[in-house]
């Protein structure tokens, strides 16, 4: 059965989009993906030397049948993080932190501590020494939390193990939070998303856009939606629209123009800290020398890789924010999936949004064939 599809383009102001046959491989390769991974619904988004194409399939609604557009919210997952680790940066650009310092310089009660011994850094490059991808189920409260960390002790010397975790880049948003004085949500919702110009983007979805908010679907597809857990906001809690996170995506290409200490802090979060293999890790964005195979980046994006660990080389000086580069992240949640990639030097980039969790591999290939096919 042919899957509906509901397209709509959208171009900067006296720049038109005529490649009727780029639309046309855009949409099969949209039904593709949806029929061979169950996807109720999907946005993408592209943008071209700053002129921005839309595209949207499907419902972000199986009861109601709404469709999905370009303002449709979904669960970003740990693309998440690359927001908070913008936060930090704008900590440190205000004067407020230093992304080189420990975290028990910030946290007295967990000074001493081997987590209060690691860096910043450390917790924004996933390379804290063997950090669980989660906390414990025990933990569900501040005091169990600050528990569960005086007795955390890392399985490898900190700065030498790449592990894929939450915790760390959770800790890392409640620094940033605390540093500029205000509560996690405050700082992200009322600082830094309005000053990137981000109008539908949230933690905590306001009443008046709740209509907007799709429902995920999980392997059995019973409609989900993000539970609420110990540093969730931090490390996955984000919802946002494909018109947002392709402003987001230019913002890190240079396009648009920030006050400095948010243009200080989005280029603090291009900097190289740790090399794994062809991958260079980022503040929680990871990197790829530009041009690369595909194969490469299916490689690096793989769950399991992640998820295992592996040792990592640091980077001394730390790299500077390359333009020769694929920059990505993925994200997810019980029912949603997401990816979003640049490459600076092309200033292209691409953003996938779908209301169910499927492979990343996936996402990778898809996001790769359209932006080569832009070149033909």
């Amino acid at each position: 059965m042919r899957l509906l599809a509901l397209v709509a383009l959208c171009a900067t102001p006296l720049v038109a989009w005529a490649d009727t046959d780029f639309d046309r491989q855009v949409r099969d390769a949209a039904e593709v993906l949806m029929r061979d991974n169950a996807i109720p619904g999907l946005a993408i988004a592209i943008t071209d030397h700053g002129r921005q194409h839309f595209y949207e399939f499907g419902v972000a609604d199986k009861a109601s049948g709404q469709p999905v557009t370009r303002d449709t919210l979904f669960e970003l997952g740990s693309i998440s993080k690359t927001f908070t680790a913008t936060l930090a940066g704008y900590a440190q650009a205000k004067g407020t932190l230093s992304l080189t310092a420990s975290a028990g310089e910030y946290l007295p009660e967990l000074a001493g501590t081997p987590f209060g011994k690691l860096s910043l850094i450390n917790l924004a490059t996933h390379t804290s020494g063997g950090m669980p991808l989660q906390f414990p189920d025990a933990v569900t409260n501040d005091a169990q939390l600050l528990a569960w960390l005086k007795a955390w002790t890392p399985q490898q010397p900190p700065g030498t193990w790449r592990t894929y975790a939450n915790p760390s880049i959770g800790m890392l948003g409640v620094i940033a939070a605390k540093q500029l004085q205000t509560p996690f949500v405050t700082a992200m919702q009322e600082q830094l998303l309005p000053e990137l110009g981000l109008t539908h983007t949230y933690l905590a979805v306001p009443k008046d856009q709740q209509a907007l908010y799709a429902w995920g679907y999980d392997k059995g597809g019973t409609p989900v939606r993000v539970n609420p857990g110990v540093l969730a906001n931090e490390a996955y809690g984000l919802k946002s629209s494909s018109s947002d996170l392709l402003r987001f995506v230019e913002i890190n290409l240079g396009r648009v123009k920030l006050a400095a200490p948010y243009e200080q802090a989005v280029q603090a979060t291009h900097r190289g800290y740790f090399q794994r293999g062809a991958m260079t890790q980022d503040l929680i964005w990871e990197q790829y020398a530009y041009p690369l195979a595909l194969q490469t980046l299916l490689d690096g994006n793989d769950n399991l890789t992640a998820l295992q660990g592996a040792p990592v080389k640091a980077l001394n000086p730390p790299l500077a924010p390359q333009q020769r580069a694929w920059v990505n992240k993925t994200g997810a949640t019980n029912g949603f999936g997401a990816y979003i990639a640049f490459v600076p030097e092309q200033q292209r980039g691409v953003v996938i949004l779908a209301n169910r969790n499927y492979p990343n591999s996936e996402r990778v290939k898809l996001a790769w064939n359209l932006l080569e096919r832009l070149d033909k």
